[in-house]
C-alpha cells in the first residue's frame, strides 16, 4: 500500500515539474528595447481615452507606468498586480460585480499586468466590465 501511495506522489511531482518547465519554455516572452504601442481605456460611462506609448517596459504594468497622463491604483497579490482603478474610476467586483478587463490586439489577455509581454505594435484595450 505504501509503495502505490510514494508511486502517485512521484508521479505527481513529476507531472508538475513537466508542466513548469512547457510553461516556461513555451509561453509568451517580452520584446526587449524601445516599442511604440496605444492603450485604449473605456469607462464605465463607455467613454474610451487613448494613449500613444512610447517604451522600453517588457510588461504592461510598465507600459501602463509610462502612458503619459494614465492613472491607476490596485494591490499586489498571490496572482501578481490587480488593477482596481484607472484614472480615477474604481471597479470594484464586491460591489457591482465590477471588474477592470484587458486586452490584447483584440483578444483577451492571458496574463496579468505584472506578466503580460509588450511588443512593438501591439494595441491594449482596458475596459470597465460587469460579470
Amino acid at each position: 500500500m505504501k509503495k502505490k501511495h510514494i508511486m502517485a506522489l512521484l508521479l505527481a511531482a513529476v507531472l508538475a515539474a513537466g508542466m513548469f518547465f512547457a510553461y516556461s519554455a513555451f509561453r509568451e516572452k517580452p520584446t526587449e528595447g524601445a516599442k511604440e504601442i496605444t492603450i485604449e481605456v473605456v469607462n464605465k460611462a463607455a467613454d474610451s481615452t487613448l494613449y500613444e506609448v512610447k517604451t522600453d517596459a517588457e510588461y504592461l504594468i510598465g507600459a501602463m507606468e509610462d502612458a503619459e497622463g494614465l492613472t491607476f491604483g490596485g494591490s499586489e497579490g498571490q496572482y501578481g498586480f490587480t488593477v482596481s482603478e484607472i484614472n480615477g474610476e474604481t471597479a470594484d467586483f464586491n460591489v457591482d460585480s465590477s471588474y477592470w478587463s484587458f486586452y490584447v490586439n483584440g483578444e483577451y489577455c492571458n496574463y496579468g499586468v505584472s506578466e503580460q509581454p509588450v511588443n512593438d505594435g501591439d494595441a491594449f484595450r482596458i475596459v470597465y466590465s460587469t460579470y
